[in-house]
């Protein structure tokens, strides 16, 4: 008799061999060894199935869950896909006249004999066993949790007849920890089914995305299922085995992350600090490079699905891993934040490059005193000087100069105060106080006292490192603040371009430029001047500028203080901004040009040859003259056998037009689809390697 497992092995073998790139790696079909014979099939048409008539006859349509599609990089490296794995199953043999008491100790017997074999032994009750042998005897009951492929190829000459492997899908995250928050899990929509078999059962439970990207596109991750029939007579033989419909995977979600630097910013965290978050952003498209946070959680520990005890443990661990402090916390951002009051009050005209302030030790305002950070006297300085010395009290005076209205306009011109719409869910939208929020939370309107505390980041300012380094890119960019973007690209299952984001200006900022660019040199003095709080950043190949800052945060009882390095590179033609919090200990001594800059240096410096090719000045375009055209002033012709000279290579002024690009068939990798009619230039989608469904112990090259 043919097992019932061994065609929804062959189900799952022949769905996995749809898939592109898929079919050299495919597991072959696992069958438990069996001593017992094998009962000769008997040969019949379909339609001496008289299933009308017969009650142990059935004819059954099951569904085939299609793979979920893959999350990937910015170049296409998997961060999370699929593996096959097995379930132990019981196939339970046509028996004739069998009683209860038979079926159960035939199914114990065999349960029995797994105990040494595997831990995660699914308790199954007596009355589940023969409820299963009455309705649905033809299909498998699995008695274990998942297990991978090397695991079930060590026991599988270990199981005894009427024990089999039955394979299935489970998503598997190749990173584990990386970039946890963002990706997110997922789980199984529901247990299977038990009773009479109904119509297009699944073949194994189905799995929905449960957090993060998982759930924000889990429309575009689920696949299309497959589905089969299977007719077979009342002594258990199959008449009839079809694939009426081959499933098909769910597209692929192309991120902007790029896998390489959020591998290394998260190993910069892990040895930076106990918690803390790391983002980098491209000042010129929007795009979210890095997004980590510390601590993290491994993805894996949430497949096929995590117990109630541990997901418990997590939730009441004290350094919080489940929650991502890159973009879900709210943090007062401190002297970061002094930059924008600089570029507000140079934009207003209340400063100028060359104007100085006399910065005392300390100020008073009404009943309080105000001090400097190191509670020392800075003397007269201008603006420069005051953002690389960090000089709180030049910046007390100042923002109430200005006016908070102005500067914390000018914060939620920068992306302050809001989400900032990228995928993210439970993103903070941090918080910039307004005279309306103080009138109903303080009971007064903003006072000079509040405005000095802001003008330093600290009173009831809010933020996120993705705010901080969302504003540094807006200072970086300096004329628009652009809008930010965390997914790249949507293919569907040929890897053609179903969606694709462009560079977008979320706002304009309405800035001086030279109130800009003398921003940018008082944040350069910060990291390469005479006396600037940030030297640990400092790059030998490139010039970064920055901005420290210490905040004072939680309940004056904890003593606990942040500490955090934001800015971007290069200075003249910026082209990535970042934001590096340190989250200090209660009673910790930290300074964001101690603990958070150097974390930046060992960041850039581990990127190096990147950044050396993004921030090189591009190549001069040349154009090869074609042979007989005439050379600008009436010189001799390219090639021109009466002048022996090489071809010259002319400059073209202006930039180059691209070169048309035709539009391929369906078949294709670079078809754009879902575009409006104005995107009419083909898209090409970004490579994605062929390992949608792996094997466990399996590096695909």
């Amino acid at each position: 008799m043919v097992s019932t497992s061994f065609l929804l092995r062959l189900s799952l073998v022949l769905c996995l061999a749809t898939m592109p790139g898929r079919a050299q790696n495919l597991p072959a079909p696992k069958v438990a060894a069996t001593s017992a014979p094998v009962e000769e099939t008997v040969t019949r048409g379909a339609a001496d199935g008289a299933i009308s008539t017969r009650k142990d006859a059935r004819a059954i349509t099951l569904r085939i869950p299609a793979p979920r599609g893959q999350i990937v990089d910015r170049d296409g490296a998997p961060i999370a896909q699929n593996r096959v794995a097995y379930q132990i199953a019981l196939q339970f043999r046509q028996f004739e006249n069998a009683d209860r008491d038979f079926v159960i100790n035939w199914a114990r017997t065999r349960l029995d004999s797994l105990q040494l074999l595997v831990k995660n032994q699914v308790p199954k009750s007596d009355d589940e066993i023969f409820d299963h042998y009455r309705h649905r005897r033809w299909l498998p009951l699995l008695v274990t949790g998942q297990i991978g492929e090397k695991e079930a190829r060590d026991i599988e000459a270990k199981l005894t007849s009427g024990l089999v492997l039955h394979p299935i899908y489970r998503r598997f995250y190749p990173e584990g920890g990386l970039a946890s928050h963002i990706i997110g899990y997922s789980g199984s929509i529901g247990k299977l089914p038990t009773g009479p078999i109904n119509f297009n059962e699944p073949l194994w439970e189905e799995s929905e995305g449960r957090s993060g990207l998982e759930k924000l596109f889990n429309t575009q991750l689920t696949g299309e299922p497959g589905m089969k029939r299977l007719l077979f007579d009342e002594s258990g033989n199959k008449l009839l085995e079809e694939q009426v419909k081959r499933p098909r995977p769910g597209g692929t979600l192309v991120t902007t992350l790029n896998l390489k630097w959020q591998k290394l910013a998260e190993e910069t965290l892990l040895k930076g600090c106990r918690r803390g978050a790391f983002v980098v952003l491209d000042v010129v498209t929007g795009e979210v490079l890095v997004m980590a946070s510390r601590p993290s959680f491994d993805l894996n520990n949430f497949i096929p699905g995590i117990n109630e005890t541990d997901f418990k443990a997590l939730e009441a661990d004290p350094s919080q891993p489940l929650f991502g402090r890159a973009f879900q916390s709210a943090y007062p951002p401190a002297s970061s934040f002094k930059p924008i009051v600089a570029l507000a009050a140079l934009n207003n005209g209340k400063v100028t490059e060359t104007s100085e302030i006399y910065c005392p030790a300390a100020i008073n305002i009404g009943n309080a005193t105000f001090n400097n950070w190191n509670k020392n006297p800075e003397g007269s300085i201008n603006v420069k000087r005051a953002l690389a010395r960090s000089c709180n009290t030049w910046f007390y005076q100042v923002g109430i100069d200005v006016g908070p209205s102005v500067f914390l306009g000018l914060s939620r011109r920068l992306g302050f105060g809001e989400r900032s719409g990228l995928p993210l869910i439970g993103e903070s939208p941090g918080l910039v106080p307004s005279d309306e929020w103080m009138l109903k939370n303080e009971k007064r309107r903003i006072l000079n006292g509040d405005t000095a505390n802001l003008s330093i980041g600290q009173g009831s300012l809010l933020a996120s490192p993705l705010q901080v380094a969302q504003a540094m890119a807006g200072i970086a960019n300096g004329g628009a603040l652009p809008k930010l973007q965390l997914i790249r690209q949507t293919q569907d299952t040929r890897g053609r371009v179903v969606q694709a984001a462009v560079p977008e200006r979320k706002t304009w900022l309405g800035i001086d430029p030279k109130a800009v660019e003398i921003v940018r040199q008082g944040m350069s003095d910060v990291v390469n001047g005479s006396g600037g709080t940030g030297h640990g950043a400092a790059l030998s190949y490139t010039t970064l500028c920055g901005k420290t800052g210490t905040a004072q945060w939680g309940p004056p009882a904890k003593q606990q203080r942040l500490a955090w390095f934001a800015g971007f590179l290069p200075q003249d033609n910026p082209r990535y901004s970042f934001a590096v919090l340190y989250e200090g200990r209660p009673g910790e001594t930290v300074s964001g040009g101690r603990m958070a800059a150097p974390m930046v240096r060992k960041f850039f410096d581990g990127i190096e040859e990147d950044i050396k090719d993004d921030i090189a000045p591009p190549k001069k375009a040349l154009i090869v003259v074609p042979e007989g055209t005439p050379q600008p002033g009436g010189g001799p012709l390219p090639n021109d056998p009466d002048n022996p000279t090489p071809p010259a290579a002319i400059p073209v002024e202006g930039p180059l037009k691209a070169l048309p690009v035709e539009r391929l068939d369906a078949g294709g990798e670079e078809v754009s689809e879902g575009l409006t009619e104005d995107q009419s230039r083909p898209i090409r989608a970004i490579p994605v390697r062929d390992d949608e469904v792996i094997e466990d112990g399996v590096e695909e090259p």
